[in-house]
C-alpha cells in the first residue's frame, strides 16, 4: 500500500465523459504528454490511495487526460470517484537537473548564503503566497526566503544544500 508520502499529485478526476464510466482528469503538470500512457494511478479514496489500472487513456485539450478505468464501466462508480486526487510514486517523476527542482527533494538540505555562510536548514516550502518561500529553520528561528531565480545559485543535491545569494539584511533581519 502506498502512503501520501511517497507519492506525488497529479492531478485530479473532473468530470464524467460517457455513460460508460470514462472520466477525464485536469492533469496539474506542465508536461501532460509524459503522463498519457500510464497503466495505472492511485486514487484518492479518504486517506488511503486506491490502485485503479488504466485500460484507455486520450490526452485532450492540453492537460486533460480522458481515461477508462478497468473496474469504472457505469456513471455511478464514475461518480463515486469524482473530484478525487490522482496520485503517482515519486520515482515517476522525471529527473530534474541543474537549478530546477521539486519542493520536496530540497526539504531536509542545508540552506547556504554565499555572502552569510551557512544558516540553517529547508523545513519546508510555502506556496501559499504570491511567491513561494523557503522555510528555512536557524536553531529554533523561522527563515523566510522567496524562491527567486535571482537569489537561487545552486541546487547541490550531492552536497545536500541550497546555495543562495540573498540581499544584504534579508537573513540578518530574521536573526537579530
Amino acid at each position: 500500500m502506498f502512503k501520501k508520502e511517497d507519492c506525488f499529485y497529479l492531478g485530479k478526476i473532473v468530470r464524467k465523459h460517457s455513460f460508460k464510466g470514462e472520466v477525464v482528469i485536469k492533469l496539474d503538470t506542465d508536461e501532460p504528454s509524459l503522463y498519457q500512457n500510464l497503466e495505472s494511478v492511485f486514487v484518492e479514496h479518504g486517506k488511503d490511495l486506491i490502485p485503479f489500472f488504466i485500460t484507455e487513456s486520450l490526452l485532450q485539450k492540453g492537460n486533460q487526460l480522458r481515461v477508462c478505468f478497468e473496474t469504472v464501466d457505469t456513471e455511478q462508480d464514475a461518480d463515486a470517484i469524482m473530484n478525487s486526487g490522482i496520485y503517482l510514486p515519486l520515482e515517476f517523476l522525471p529527473k530534474l537537473t541543474g537549478n530546477k527542482f521539486y519542493f520536496h527533494e530540497v526539504i531536509g538540505f542545508k540552506a547556504v548564503d554565499v555572502n552569510y555562510g551557512a544558516f540553517g536548514e529547508v523545513v519546508g516550502i510555502n506556496d501559499s503566497t504570491a511567491q513561494a518561500l523557503f522555510e528555512i529553520d536557524y536553531e529554533g528561528t523561522p527563515v523566510l526566503i522567496p524562491m527567486i531565480d535571482e537569489f537561487i545559485k545552486e541546487i547541490d543535491r550531492k552536497g545536500k544544500q541550497v546555495v543562495l545569494e540573498t540581499p544584504p539584511g534579508l537573513i540578518e533581519m530574521y536573526l537579530s
